[in-house]
């Protein structure tokens, strides 16, 4: 009795850090937001114009994910660095509304890549629409996102572009892994440096640089946006053993055979895994809780939520090395917050 009660109370006490974390999470966002009232609410309006310029059914689709709305991570990185060095210019605001474009634009193809039937907690395009909707509906987005930057911010144009050919780049090389269940922990890295890493060091670049930073503060800002995005997508991967239902479920990553490094480091001391993960990728998934335990056991997901760590550590000292505004303190705290999240 002594044992079941002690594991209840270990059970409440985590419960009540993570709901601890997350709350702390999202007072920074509100603080943020409250910061950026005026820009984030252009941005939303710019978004919602945006999706509904072009043919039915590709406006609906597209429409049908941006008013699920989220976090809008990538504008408020976009706004909050060009506030780092002064008020926010007209053309920050429009590379904000091109890179949420850019974002759902991929989020619409993912969901055809890996068969995704719900995001953000409701039916995804591909599943009210059909797979060719949702392809055209993102490349939709991805015409709007060009064509807002090359009106409003032809500077950023070009960097734009990189930071596209990038994600394709990172979404071939992830692509072609599925089909390589020994995936190293180099090629891992170099799919999200190409993928989740690019589109935050294109945030907190070009932020800075259309509010008229210098070089060298780019530089900083670059490096910040960078490690911001190592971070975040390994914190991504840690929950999708440990996290809680955020309208993606637990193992969606696996189930899609994506190779993270949870599960990639794990294997190292466990390789007979594989063959559960080749059985999972076909269908069956009788082995599901045995790899989760594999991943828990190992001790992987501890390692990795470090490297997360660290890489926040390292975007926050990089900041450090700028003035001190009220929009750079709320970058350092962001980073932080997210690095501890839960779900």
């Amino acid at each position: 009795m002594t044992l079941q009660v002690d594991a209840a109370v270990d059970s409440l006490a985590r419960t009540a850090k993570k709901e601890a974390q997350d709350a702390r999470l999202e007072s920074r966002l509100s603080d943020a937001h409250s910061l950026l009232a005026d820009d984030l609410a252009w941005v939303e309006d710019s978004l919602r114009k945006a999706g509904a310029e072009g043919p039915h059914p590709g406006t609906t689709a597209a429409q049908h994910l941006i008013e699920r709305g989220g976090k809008r991570l990538r504008p408020m990185t976009v706004l909050l660095s060009a506030r780092c060095f002064g008020d926010v210019p007209d053309s920050a605001r429009h590379v904000a509304t091109a890179l949420e474009l850019v974002h759902s634009a991929t989020l619409l193809h993912d969901d055809v890549i890996d068969d995704g039937m719900e995001r953000r907690g409701v039916p995804t395009s591909r599943r009210l629409w059909g797979n060719a909707v949702s392809i055209l509906a993102g490349d939709l987005l991805l015409v709007r996102a060009l064509s807002i930057t090359q009106t409003h911010a032809p500077a950023a144009q070009s960097q734009l572009i990189s930071t596209l050919e990038q994600l394709v780049n990172g979404e071939i090389v992830q692509l072609r892994g599925r089909s390589e269940l020994d995936v190293s922990e180099a090629t891992y890295d170099h799919i999200l440096e190409q993928k989740t890493a690019s589109l935050f060091r294109f945030a907190t670049r070009v932020g800075s640089m259309l509010a008229g930073a210098s070089e060298h503060e780019q530089s900083l800002m670059e490096e910040f946006g960078e490690a911001v995005g190592v971070s975040f997508q390994l914190v991504d991967d840690v929950l999708d053993y440990v996290g809680e239902n955020t309208g993606k479920s637990l193992f969606a990553d696996l189930r899609e055979g994506k190779m993270t490094l949870p599960l990639v480091l794990a294997l190292r001391h466990r390789p007979e895994g594989l063959q559960w993960i080749q059985a999972i990728h076909e269908g069956d998934e009788t082995h599901l809780d045995s790899l989760q335990a594999l991943v828990l056991d190992s001790g992987a997901c501890e390692i990795v939520r470090q490297k997360a760590n660290e890489q926040t550590e390292r975007a926050v000292a990089a900041l450090q090395k700028l003035p001190q505004t009220p929009a750079r303190d709320l970058l350092t705290g962001v980073a932080r917050e997210l690095t501890a999240r839960t779900r």
